[in-house]
């Protein structure tokens, strides 16, 4: 058959997966502009079910809202039209049945990979810009959706591509060659043609178009290109899961997502540490039950040992020896990151878990020290919250606690990755900032102020709003004298004078003690 053909057949096959009204209807609806919350919450709310899994996740930890949603009114507000589109389709996908006689294709299977590339999409988005995750996440749950269809309308050919042994292969390019020989056209060119028949947006038909090869994306639309070549990440670290060939996979991503996105170690150590727990706990959040993947680490550690052991005799090869050697090396990892847990704990302030006193002390010494050789400046900001005894009092402990946790969040927006926070103790915080002199570090000071008082903080649906005092003082080792005590005294000194002239400002300590702004 021809491309046209085989897209023309599927589109009519009676085996065609089908999604339900209400997502249909919600496709359809979300893309016009003139659309309000009430019309899209009146649509979902015809479907009690789906009404109910809307409202659970908005109340899961997947959004993390400071208070409940209540109604279908209050979640689509809160949560956005496209985002809700893209949740309404998430949970028709996960819940997708049909017909299928292939031998080589598991719905379970299948629907675990997608929803496992859909966390993986929304974990690699997320650090490079948080917004919207909602549509990235389909967009990786669906992007493999041209494999469903396929498995469902052309079983026998399907199981012949597969049972010419295509299965883990690095280059996709081969396996799409394939389905093109047997079937006259590929899982991508079928998944993109029936997603565009349904009415799917582009932001979720381009990263089906291309997620085997983002760079073929010629437009000029940077939100897609990025969805595309994010969605194409997901795909990779799936096949780091769930493939013969972890190793080579995991190379492949490592190297990608520097080239692609510039990740650097930490941001890619990060997503592949974190994806199996991530999984799991979404899974929970859409009520699909599946089976807790592999640590990527243990995945790894299991693909070399087998390797060494590949050139043993076959009385040798057991199942014993590699199990051996995985728990050696898992016990060494296991003993290093719990190494590294007990200094962090020594060094982290268990309410606000930013530094305590303790490491600001010795950080201190130690970027006098850097700045010395560098001869460069640093500066130190000293901050208290405004009233703070009286806020306690009035509102009780666990308010309290609250709010200097979430100063602690406000705060770090506003610094450098290089830059530290630390409790100085009670409601007094310290902030380094490397390389940096009196002028800019009173713009981070004014911008820190600024956020905390323009701040609403919410716990148990009560509004709270506070402010906070700052003292600024500079060091430049190479040039003067001063000490670490001296330059905590300084700071201290700005921060009094803060507090003198009628608090929720920022005063500086010059290294002659004049004081000005």
């Amino acid at each position: 058959m021809t491309k046209n053909n085989v897209i023309t057949s599927v589109i009519n096959s009676p085996s065609l997966p089908t999604l339900p009204a209400v997502a249909s209807k919600i496709i359809s609806v979300s893309t016009k502009e003139d659309i309000s919350i009430r019309e899209i919450a009146d649509l979902i709310s015809k479907d009690v079910s789906l009404s109910a899994k809307v409202l659970k996740i908005a109340n899961s930890a997947f959004y993390s809202f400071p208070f409940k949603i209540s109604s279908i009114n209050q979640a689509v507000s809160r949560i956005g039209a496209n985002a809700i589109r893209s949740l309404v389709l998430s949970f028709s996908f996960l819940s997708v049945k049909g017909v299928n006689d292939a031998k080589h294709f598991s719905y379970e299977k299948f629907l675990e990979k997608s929803l496992s590339s859909a966390v993986a999409a929304k974990l690699i988005m997320g650090e490079i810009d948080k917004n919207d995750l909602e549509e990235v996440f389909i967009a990786g749950l669906l992007k493999e959706i041209g494999e469903l269809i396929i498995a469902c309308t052309f079983p026998q050919l399907y199981d012949q591509v597969f049972s010419q042994g295509i299965i883990d292969i690095i280059d996709a390019e081969e396996l799409l060659a394939q389905e093109e020989k047997i079937i006259g056209a590929d899982h991508v060119t079928v998944g993109y043609e029936v997603a565009k028949n349904w009415g799917f947006p582009s932001v979720l038909l381009i990263p089906i178009q291309y997620h085997h090869s983002p760079g073929k994306y010629k437009g000029n639309d940077k939100k897609l290109k990025l969805n595309a070549n994010v969605v194409y990440l997901s795909g990779l670290m799936v096949n780091i899961l769930y493939s013969n060939k972890p190793k080579e996979f995991h190379s492949k991503f490592i190297e990608e997502s520097r080239t692609i996105l510039g990740f650097n170690d930490k941001t890619i150590t990060d997503i592949l540490t974190n994806v199996d727990g991530e999984i799991v706990q979404v899974a929970e959040y859409f009520g699909f039950n599946m089976e807790k993947p592999k640590p990527v680490e243990d995945i790894l550690l299991e693909a070399n040992a087998a390797l060494s052991v590949i050139n043993l005799t076959y009385d040798q090869m057991n199942r014993e020896l590699v199990t051996t050697k995985i728990q050696l090396q898992k016990l060494a990892r296991e003993l290093e990151a719990k190494n590294k847990s007990l200094e962090n704990l020594a060094n982290i302030d268990g309410l606000t878990e930013v530094y305590n006193h303790r490491f600001l002390q010795t950080f201190l010494e130690k970027e006098i020290s850097r700045s010395k050789r560098k001869q460069a400046n640093f500066c130190l900001v000293l901050i208290d919250v405004d009233n703070f005894k009286s806020f306690n009092d009035l509102y009780g402990h666990q308010t309290g606690d609250f709010i200097l946790k979430e100063l602690c969040k406000l705060l770090t927006l506003c610094l450098r990755e290089y830059d530290i926070l630390a409790r100085y103790g009670g409601e007094e915080f310290a902030v380094v900032l490397a390389d940096t002199k009196v002028d800019a570090a009173v713009i981070v000071a004014e911008r820190m102020r600024e956020k905390v008082a323009k701040h609403i903080f919410i716990i148990n649906n009560m509004k709270y709003n506070v402010t906070a005092s700052f003292g600024v003082a500079e060091i430049a080792p190479h040039v003067d004298t001063l000490k670490r005590s001296d330059l905590i005294d300084n700071a201290d000194k700005a921060l009094l004078e803060s507090k003198k002239k009628g608090k929720n400002r920022v005063t500086v300590c010059s290294q002659k003690k004049k004081w000005f702004r």
